[in-house]
Formats: structure tokens, sequence, C-alpha cells
């Protein structure tokens, strides 16, 4: 595992995957409890957007996906609550019209995209120094945003319509609270790609929730197994030479099964000695 670090782009890997385990774990804990996993597949697709309009403006794709994806979070979020759509009905149509527009914008850029591939389904090895800043950048304003309004996101997460009676703004903070996701999606993009950002924002915590309740433990133990799971992921798709971002994304599935069979058989032997 060692000699590996002898390379910059697996040092710059592994740094990645630190700071998208911290992303996923912090917003990811509010997905899943919240229950709006979709919401967070709807934002990535609708990034694609984004995505290709940086192509088309010949600027870093990820600099035109963060507004972009918070623009998409925020069009969901107003459109569940304000019109008489659904929420998955606004998830549907921002999800098909991003990616529609993205492939438009890529279609009308001169020459080819090359790396158009690893923004899809993602390339932790080709994380330059440029993006791990942004990462960097975008985990500070997630932690800090989460710091200063914890409780309030907790209240919502738990029981929305009595936050509301007793005062709290939660139209408010449900939108903030898009915009975190938003930020997390642009975060994992270039780890697991458009395609694969529900299962690093969602998994983590699933496994975690599966030992405890309580919010704050819920992010400490989705933090460590996002970047733990990550970083297997990234070593056995270096070894065995496949797809880091698929690699990563079976690794968090296959983890999340034995764990879930683990808890089940914890649970059966004490009915069983009784």
């Amino acid at each position: 595992m060692m000699e590996i670090l002898q390379y910059e782009f697996m040092r710059n890997a592994l740094m990645a995957a630190v700071l998208v385990g911290i992303a996923c774990g912090i917003v990811g804990t509010y997905v899943v409890i919240k229950r709006i996993v979709f919401i967070s597949g709807g934002i990535s697709h609708a990034a694609f957007g984004g995505i290709g309009l940086g192509y088309l403006l010949g600027v870093n794709p990820i600099l035109v996906a963060i507004p972009f994806s918070i623009l998409s979070a925020l069009s969901i979020g107003l459109i569940s609550k304000k019109a008489k759509v659904s929420e998955d009905t606004a998830i549907g149509i921002l999800w098909s019209v991003g990616m529609a527009l993205g492939v438009i914008f890529i279609g009308l850029s001169p020459g080819y995209a090359p790396d158009l591939f690893s923004y899809l389904f993602g390339s932790i090895l080709t994380v330059p120094s440029f993006d791990l800043g942004m990462m960097l950048i975008l985990d500070v304003i997630i932690i800090l945003t989460v710091l200063l309004f914890y409780r309030e996101f907790s209240a919502i997460s738990f029981d929305e319509e009595f936050s509301t009676v007793v005062g709290v703004p939660t139209k408010i903070l449900y939108l903030l609270l898009m915009c975190l996701v938003a930020l997390s999606v642009v975060v994992l993009i270039r780890v697991v790609g458009v395609i694969l950002v529900i299962a690093l924002l969602t998994i983590p915590a699933a496994i975690g929730r599966q030992f405890t309740y309580e919010i704050k433990k819920l992010m400490l133990l989705s933090i460590f197994i996002g970047i733990t799971l990550t970083v297997i992921g990234l070593w056995l798709s270096y070894l065995l030479d496949l797809a880091s971002g698929a690699t990563i994304v079976l690794v968090l599935g296959i983890a999340f099964l034995l764990s879930s069979l683990q808890t089940r058989k914890d649970v059966a032997e004490p009915s069983v000695a009784k």
C-alpha cells in the first residue's frame, strides 16, 4: 500500500477520498434521515448540464457545475413546495432536463471532450490539485453551515411539520439543506461521477445508521466509513486495474450487505436464546 504513495496522482486520490468522506458523511446523514435519497441523484444528473456548459464556455466544468447544481437544488425545493407538483415529479423533470442540456452543450462545444467519461462515472485517480482545492473549500462551507444550523437541520429532518408549528423557518432551512446536497454532489462528481453519486452520499450513512441513531455519532461514523471504504475501493482498483469509481461503489455495496447481514444475525441470536 505504501509504495503507491510515491505517485502524485495517488496522493491526490487519497486526499480526495478524505474530502469526499467528510462531505458524504455529514450531508449523507441528513439525506438518509430525511429520506431524500433520490434528490441527490436528481441534482447530480441535473449538474451534468453545468458540466456541459463548462465545456462550451471553455472553463473548468466543476466551476460551472457548482452554481448549476445549486440552482437545480433550489428548483427542486421550490417546485415541490410552491407548485402543485410532487417532489419525485420535480426531480424527474430536472433530472432529464439537466442531462439533456449537458448533451446539447457538449455537442455545441468545439473539439472533443477528452475527460467526459470521468465526469459521468468518476475517476479519483485523475483528480487535479485545483479540484482538490475546490473540494476543500466546499467541505469547509458544508461544515460551517451544519455547525451554524445543526439543531434546525436536525429538527426538520425528524419532524418538519412540528418544526413549522413551533416557528422554525422550515422552508428556508429545507432549501439551504438542498444547497448542501448540491455542494456535496459537486465534491463527489470527480470521484464516482454523475451516475454513481447517490451511492457515496447514502451508503456510508445507511451503514452507520444500523449502529446508532444519534446524529453527531452517525455523522462521525459515516465520515469514517466513507473514507475507509473509498480508500479500500481505490486500492483495489489500482491492484486489479479496474475503474476506480465503479470499484468504490461496489465496495460500498458489499460493505452495506455484510453489515446488514451481521445486524440481522445479532438481532436473531437473542431471540433464539430465549
